[in-house]
């Protein structure tokens, strides 16, 4: 039996998962700050009642599974989510970097599909994303 999250009138399970990139995928600088957005992420998260499930930090684009509850608009999380991170960055990491965009380090648009039924595949998949891109990239060599 799946256990239920609950508000004051309502039992509900809403995950979703979510996937961004940095503007113009900017591989130099995001390798740089990969290994600290996760905890940013997560504290975010929580701020809007939110929690990331599952994530990934690939080296162009992030990965996510978050449980986000009905009365928040998964648009107003992402939004809040990626907003709040770039002004941290700027702020933390800004100060160190010539060419630092700033609050303008991810790109404006970003993917959501809802979960459902297939979170075990989607999980999975979000865990095993790396590998398989670098097996794709070896397929490509020999084409």
């Amino acid at each position: 039996m799946t256990e239920y999250e609950g508000l004051s009138h309502s039992k509900y399970e809403c995950k979703y998962h979510v996937v961004f990139i940095p503007k113009c995928r900017r591989k130099s600088l995001y390798d740089e700050l990969r290994p600290h957005l996760g905890e940013v992420f997560r504290k975010l998260a929580e701020q809007r009642e939110s929690r990331i499930e599952e994530g990934h930090l690939m080296a162009d684009h992030v990965h996510m599974l978050i449980a986000i509850p009905p009365k928040y608009a998964v648009s107003q999380v992402v939004g809040y989510i990626k907003g709040k991170s770039a002004i941290h960055l700027a702020r933390v990491y800004g100060e160190r970097k010539r060419n630092f965009v700033g609050q303008h380090f991810w790109a404006r648009g970003y993917f959501v599909s809802t979960v459902g039924r297939d979170e075990k595949v989607i999980r999975e998949y979000i865990r095993h994303q790396e590998k398989e891109d670098q097996r794709l990239d070896q397929l490509r060599l020999w084409s």
